[in-house]
C-alpha cells in the first residue's frame, strides 16, 4: 500500500514538472517564437509534452541527472565558484559523449537591480559558462547564449534562499 501512493507521488511530481507554464519571449527572442518553452529551461518545447528522445541518453533529464544542469554565483559576481567549475567539467565530460548535441546556456540574476543591469550581468554569467565549456574542449558553434536577467526565477521570493538559487545559469540541451 505504501508503495502505490509512493508511486502516484512520483506520477503526479512528474505531470506537475510537465505541465510548463506561460512566459514572456526572452530578451533577443521575437514575440511568439516559443522559445525554449519552460521557465529554467527544462527543454520539453513550447508546448508541454515530452517526447521519448527527451528521456533517454543525450536528453536533457539525462544531462540534469549526470552532469548537473546548473551552477550558481554569488551576489552580483559572474566568477565560478570552485563548484560550479565542477560542475562544468562534468558538463563538458557528457557533451564529448554526444557530440551532436548543441545547448543553449542560459543567464540567470535575483530580482535586485535594474532590468537592464541584470540583463547584461545575466549575459556575463551565461559568457563565464560558456567560456570554460570552450575553454574544456567543447566547440564554440555548439553553444549559445541567452540572458534572462531577473524575469525567470527559479525561486519566486524575497529572500536570501531565494536569490541564492535564482543567481544561476543553466545549461540548456537544444
Amino acid at each position: 500500500m505504501n508503495v502505490r501512493w509512493m508511486i502516484l507521488a512520483g506520477v503526479l511530481a512528474l505531470l506537475a514538472a510537465c505541465g510548463g507554464r506561460q512566459t514572456p519571449a526572452p530578451v533577443g527572442e521575437p514575440a511568439g517564437s516559443g522559445g525554449l518553452g519552460f521557465p529554467g529551461g527544462a527543454g520539453a518545447g513550447a508546448t508541454g509534452s515530452i517526447s521519448r528522445s527527451e528521456l533517454g541518453p543525450g536528453s536533457q533529464q539525462d544531462f540534469a541527472a549526470t552532469a548537473g544542469d546548473r551552477v550558481f554565483f554569488d551576489y552580483d559576481q559572474s566568477d565560478l565558484s570552485p563548484e560550479g567549475r565542477l560542475t562544468l567539467e562534468k558538463q563538458a565530460q557528457w557533451l564529448k559523449r554526444y557530440p551532436s548535441v548543441t545547448v543553449t546556456i542560459e543567464g540567470h540574476t535575483d530580482e535586485r537591480g535594474t532590468r537592464e543591469y541584470n540583463i547584461s550581468l545575466g549575459q556575463r554569467r551565461a559568457e563565464t559558462v560558456k567560456n570554460v565549456l570552450v575553454a574544456l574542449g567543447i566547440p564554440a558553434s555548439r553553444i549559445s547564449m541567452i540572458s534572462y536577467g531577473k524575469e525567470r526565477p527559479e525561486v519566486p521570493h524575497s529572500d536570501k534562499a531565494s536569490f541564492a538559487q535564482n543567481r544561476r545559469a543553466v545549461t540548456v540541451v537544444n
